[in-house]
Formats: structure tokens, sequence, C-alpha cells
């Protein structure tokens, strides 16, 4: 969980990742924002794909 918020942090800012977490409903997760999935079980693994998967130039390849 820390590598999961720490990758997402560096990503996109603390603040902004923050937001992101909790308003952004992904389509790699089933429509569900990063704090539902969370909270519903899913794999931080699974979750890093899907904004990997939504956010492709965004990501530096070294936190793929």
């Amino acid at each position: 969980m820390t590598d999961f918020w720490a990758r997402l942090e560096e990503a996109f800012g603390p603040a902004y990742a923050r937001s992101m977490a909790a308003d952004h409903s992904f389509a790699g997760l089933g429509d569900r924002t990063i704090d539902k999935a969370i909270a519903d079980g899913v794999e931080t693994a699974t979750i890093w794909r899907a904004v990997v998967a939504a956010y492709p130039d965004r990501v530096p390849s070294r936190l793929r």
C-alpha cells in the first residue's frame, strides 16, 4: 500500500493524487474510484495498472 501511494503521489503530486483517488472513476476498475477499489479489496497492483492505462503519458516509465 505504501509503495502504491508513493508512486501515485510521485506521478501526480500529493494533493492531486489524493483528489484523484477520491473523485476519479476508472474504467479499468469497473468505474470505481481508487478509494472504492481499495475498500472493495482490489489489489493495489491491479489499481496501479488501471491508473497507468488511463494516464500513460503522465506516469513515468520507471514507475510502471
